[in-house]
């Protein structure tokens, strides 16, 4: 698929043009994902902990509790019959309820950049969002 695209590219296009279009499309599929962004030069994620997201950001404008959410995990283990060999589920064990605080951080970074919105379930982020243009505190 790769080749047909580029050799369809090539026959049509002069080379000088095809390589820095190759390195942006490249660049998209590298690129970082959109439920992140900075805080200075570090990157801040889905699945990090409160105290990291802190620990790069500083003390969050504003910070609440919104309530308690049930969420079900199924941990389910793995056994191996023989090293190498198949692994085997043993059913019923591992399947159990558990409530976890949901937290919201608001980060205002001044009114040229994005707010954020970073909403926390059990201490571990799970949601960014850009809620608009910053304000002067």
């Amino acid at each position: 698929m790769l080749y047909a695209i580029y050799y369809l590219v090539m026959g049509t296009l002069n080379s000088k043009i095809v390589a820095p279009l190759g390195c942006m499309l490249a660049a998209l599929f590298f690129a970082n994902p959109a439920e992140a962004f900075r805080c200075g030069s570090k990157l801040v994620k889905d699945g990090m902990h409160e105290a990291q997201v802190t620990a790069i950001c500083g003390k969050p404008t504003t910070k609440r509790d919104l309530g308690v959410a049930v969420r079900y995990y199924d941990y389910r283990y793995f056994r191996e019959a023989s090293p190498g060999g198949p692994l085997y589920r043993t059913p019923g064990s591992g399947n159990f309820a558990s409530e976890v605080v949901i937290t919201e951080y608001v980060y205002n970074f001044g009114p040229r950049k994005l707010m954020r919105r970073l909403l926390f379930e059990g201490g571990v982020l799970v949601t960014i969002e850009s809620i608009g243009y910053g304000y002067i505190e």
